[in-house]
């Protein structure tokens, strides 16, 4: 953790920055809802290396002076009635909204081929009328929706499996 003495200090190095407030202080300036906050992110995601987020005190928020530093001004739109979220919920609906920057795309599973998610069905299918229970719909729709799904590894598992209540019966 750093700690600095200014808003201007801590955000010397900084890209870019987003500021948020609960009340427009400013006539003509530019409020994005978080959504627009990430879109905006998305899109200066090649010549951006770094971004602040910057929140206000629990009880004043930011000043004007601070406002006027950042780059982009940002509040969370909401009831007449109660204007404004503790800090803490403010900073989990950011947190929320843009962690979808930070998503890394999953590895790709190798999916079962489909002469395995056959040979899967008929051996299940005749596990099924050995056990005396072929006349269940409702689980053979889904056994036969669900193999679908499987991937490569959970198919050779399920066949291993298989082999044993066979080879046990």
């Amino acid at each position: 953790m750093q700690t600095f003495d200014t808003l201007a200090d801590a955000l010397a190095d900084i890209d870019f920055s987003v500021a948020t407030t609960a009340r427009s202080r400013a006539r003509f300036r530019y409020y994005a809802t978080p959504a627009q906050v990430e879109t905006q992110l998305q899109e200066k995601r090649q010549w951006v290396n770094s971004v602040a987020l910057v929140f206000g005190r629990e009880d004043s928020g930011l000043t004007n002076e601070e406002l006027d530093q950042v780059d982009l001004l940002t509040g969370i739109p909401m009831a007449n009635d109660y204007p404004s979220l503790n800090l803490g919920q403010a900073v989990m609906v950011y947190c929320y909204q843009l962690s979808a920057l930070n998503q890394v795309a999953a590895p790709v599973v190798q999916q079962a081929d489909a002469q395995q998610l056959k040979a899967l069905r008929q051996r299940l299918q005749q596990l099924m009328v050995q056990l005396d229970v072929s006349d269940d719909e409702k689980m053979s729709d889904w056994i036969n929706q669900r193999i679908g799904l499987l991937e490569q590894r959970d198919s050779a598992m399920l066949h291993r499996l298989l082999h044993d209540i066979e080879k046990n019966l």
